[in-house]
């Protein structure tokens, strides 16, 4: 949504955007209390954000074009709130029901808008550039995650990357792990298994001191898992350390080996911990 709220910040240059925001909900809904979308006066044909979809939207949206026409025009405004029911009248059956926040906003609220609705991002630490790298950044720019991404190799990061996205080069690239901010999750996928070992050993270390690496996922198989514990036995760590490390990585049940299917099943696993299910 961070790209929603940056294409809702442009419009407001262009005129008046109403901005349609889920206030309360009641039984099942499509979307939860603080969804938002919003369109533009200058261009009510254009979406941004979503509050569910379905005729709900479309009415949302009918409506809102109707309140910027009267705010441009100097009206006095509707009633903020309003109550709509998921039943037959709208066509769909979830069978809750939703009150929507319509307010038109000019330039002079962007900067209350983005400090209300910019998403709490998640911290990350990437390590490794390369295809699978690439791939989960892709999918992950979009998500309220915020990106420490990290490799030993010069040159090796995209350019146009967003905002969410800090590229550090660390050589020795194990060297990052004290860099990571407390809290950060943390992958590692480096082009050199001998890399991924000490990056997995560093984690190990700062886990037993601090504490605040609260996942520290390495992409590989259970063989390569295996050999891992077996070196990293050998350099002082045990089964309690071992507790700390998902290997393999992504949600199970997806096989695919392509590096856009491991970072759409790594990145379902990171929302999961995240955003757990009720």
């Amino acid at each position: 949504m961070l790209t929603a709220l940056e294409q809702l910040l442009a419009a407001l240059g262009e005129g008046p955007v109403c901005l349609v925001t889920v206030q309360e909900t009641r039984g099942s809904t499509p979307r939860e209390e603080g969804a938002w979308m919003a369109i533009a006066l200058a261009a009510p044909e254009v979406l941004i954000g979503s509050i569910g979809g379905g005729h709900l939207e479309w009415q949302a949206m009918r409506e809102a074009h109707e309140r910027l026409k009267a705010y441009a025009a100097g009206a006095s405004p509707a009633e903020p709130v309003a109550r709509k029911a998921l039943g037959p009248s709208l066509g769909q059956c979830c069978g809750g029901v939703v009150f929507l926040r319509f307010e038109c906003l000019g330039p002079q609220d962007a900067a209350r808008v983005r400090e209300r609705l910019a998403p709490p991002l998640h911290p990350l630490a990437l390590f490794g550039g390369g295809h699978v790298g690439r791939a989960l950044v892709r999918v992950l720019e979009p998500l309220p995650f915020s990106i420490h991404w990290i490799d030993s190799r010069d040159e090796i990061f995209p350019a146009g990357l967003s905002s969410k996205v800090e590229c550090e080069h660390s050589d020795p690239v194990q060297d990052a792990v004290a860099d990571i901010v407390p809290g950060a999750m943390v992958l590692i996928m480096s082009f050199s298994h001998a890399e991924d070992q000490d990056i997995v050993a560093e984690c190990l270390r700062r886990q037993r001191e601090q504490a605040d690496l609260p996942f520290i996922g390495l992409i590989g198989s259970k063989t390569k898992w295996a050999t891992f514990r077996h070196r990293l036995q050998a350099r002082g760590f045990g089964e309690d350390d071992f507790a700390h490390v998902t290997c393999p990585i992504g949600v199970p049940g997806i096989h695919g080996k392509d590096p856009e299917v491991i970072a759409v099943a790594v990145a379902a696993q990171l929302l999961m911990r995240v955003s757990p299910l009720a």
